[in-house]
């Protein structure tokens, strides 16, 4: 399906390039990206441009890669918008907060496609939060942005029900490619003027947190996981799946005299039972974890 709208697109993820993805195979293409500026990334911190800059190079798209959302930058997007026949900006995991001066540079303003049910989950991490709480009867939501983070009326929602907990990662993709089709559904009807946005019930609003590494511990003694209570052990699962992108679930062990720490990379969790699977303990290779219980 070809969409005949004219929009600029803000993003600067993985989730956004899935977005961009699942757009592209409906014909559907934004005229300009904005992103953030490269940043300098391995051992010699050399400068890298983020995914979302990278697809919109491979893709031929026009892009801006700005570091600040000043002035100067909404005289330019302006500029930019009247030059293309833009009537439509469109946000998916950007990571910063756009002021107004942007937001409202559109004719049909700036829609966001948000990972939740919305007002639930608002903030930066929707989705580790989802798994971590266990909240399977989730969704996404497009919704007019405002100044405010996650606070503007909704236009669309799909509800979704996750039967079982996959890693980060695959949720993150499944989720984009959900909102990105909805976003494709909405779009034609919201710029024709066909749709109603409604206000979010402020009063039933929830909020997420940055991630931090510290989260991640796993305190359990886990050679010893089967002792814990079934639910102890599904609750270790969730995070190992929340965490599996970044920093990744891990816990200490003293290992020949020395205290290391090792990280989670694979695990299942069947019959109300938590198996590791595999680790990358500090300063090594990805092993299975029987191999790294023998080697103790």
């Amino acid at each position: 399906m070809q969409n005949s709208t004219n929009f600029i697109y803000f993003g600067s993820s993985n989730f956004s390039v899935h977005v961009l993805d699942e757009l592209s195979k409906r014909g559907i293409k934004p005229r300009l990206v904005v992103t953030t500026p490269d940043k300098p990334q391995g051992r010699k911190l050399i400068l890298q441009p983020n995914v979302v800059k990278s697809w919109a190079i491979e893709n031929g798209v026009q892009y801006f890669d700005v570091a600040k959302l000043n002035a100067d930058f909404v005289k330019i997007l302006t500029d930019k918008t009247k030059e293309l026949n833009v009537s439509l900006f469109i946000v998916a995991s950007y990571g910063k907060i756009i002021p107004r001066g942007i937001l409202e540079i559109p004719e049909k303003g700036t829609l966001n496609i948000h990972p939740s049910l919305l007002p639930l989950y608002r903030g930066p991490s929707p989705l580790p939060t989802s798994i971590l709480d266990d909240s399977k009867d989730t969704g996404v939501s497009i919704m007019k942005l405002d100044e405010e983070m996650d606070h503007g009326p909704i236009v669309a929602q799909k509800n979704v029900h996750i039967a079982e907990w996959p890693t980060y990662e695959v949720f993150e993709e499944m989720m984009a490619r959900l909102g990105a089709n909805l976003l494709a559904d909405t779009m034609p009807n919201w710029v024709a003027g066909d749709i109603q946005a409604k206000d979010q019930d402020h009063t039933k609003a929830t909020f997420t947190k940055k991630m931090v590494k510290e989260e991640a511990l796993i305190d359990a003694d886990v050679l010893n996981l089967a002792s814990l209570p079934s639910n102890d052990q599904y609750a270790i699962f969730r995070k190992i799946q929340a965490y599996h992108e970044w920093p990744q679930a891990f816990f200490f062990i003293n290992r020949k005299g020395s205290n290391i720490r090792v990280k989670i990379t694979d695990s299942s969790f069947d019959n109300g039972k938590l198996t590791l699977l595999k680790v990358i303990p500090e300063g090594g290779k990805e092993m299975t974890f029987e191999d790294f219980r023998r080697g103790l």
